[in-house]
């Protein structure tokens, strides 16, 4: 297998995304850097919401996340917070109208009415395509990005989520999020 078809539909369904986000009425000043770190922003946890955490995942230079970042500061999509224990740090927070609108546009309803007519298949659909993104960050040696839960440091103490990494406590939400240390669990030191 070349991998070619795999490559074209990948091409395609990602053309299809640009023209649906450039056609949606909510993203029309919006550019599509901005919208993907909202959408990240909007799936990751406290330890991934950082700009540093933000160029990482979407796999551009510091520069360009840096004047996208301050382009949504402008329109009053994201807030700048301290860190709490470190003052020299930032988390980027978004505000009531970015969380309406990440609401509104994710996942697309063309997506969602396309899984559904797909029945099964869509489950199985995903996971093979998070194998193949597993596979593929394993052999590239890139920054995981994963879901908490399926990580090799979550852990459960007194019924309750913990970070065996962080050694702290998480809450029940957070388990669902995007971390930026996230190591599968097949994954060794």
């Amino acid at each position: 297998m070349t991998g070619t078809a795999l490559f074209d539909l990948f091409e395609r369904l990602t053309s299809l995304m640009r023209v649906w986000n450039r056609q949606h009425p909510l993203l029309a000043d919006l550019q599509p850097i901005q919208v993907s770190a909202l959408l990240y922003l909007a799936r990751c946890n406290h330890y991934s919401n950082t700009p540093l955490a933000v160029t990482e995942y979407l796999g551009l230079t510091k520069g360009t996340v840096s004047q996208s970042l301050k382009a949504l500061e402008g329109k009053g999509l994201i807030v700048k917070a301290q860190d709490p224990r470190d003052k020299r740090s930032v988390h980027l927070e978004l505000t009531a109208p970015a969380l309406d609108l990440v609401a509104a546009i994710a996942p697309p309803a063309f997506l969602t009415e396309a899984l559904a007519q797909m029945g099964d298949q869509a489950v199985q659909l995903e996971r093979l395509f998070g194998t193949l993104l597993r596979t593929i960050q394993r052999n590239q040696d890139v920054p995981g990005f994963g879901l908490c839960h399926s990580c090799r440091f979550h852990e459960q103490r007194d019924g309750q989520p913990f970070c065996g990494l962080t050694q702290e406590p998480l809450a029940p939400a957070a388990i669902e999020l995007i971390c930026r240390e996230h190591q599968p669990l097949d994954k060794a030191g």
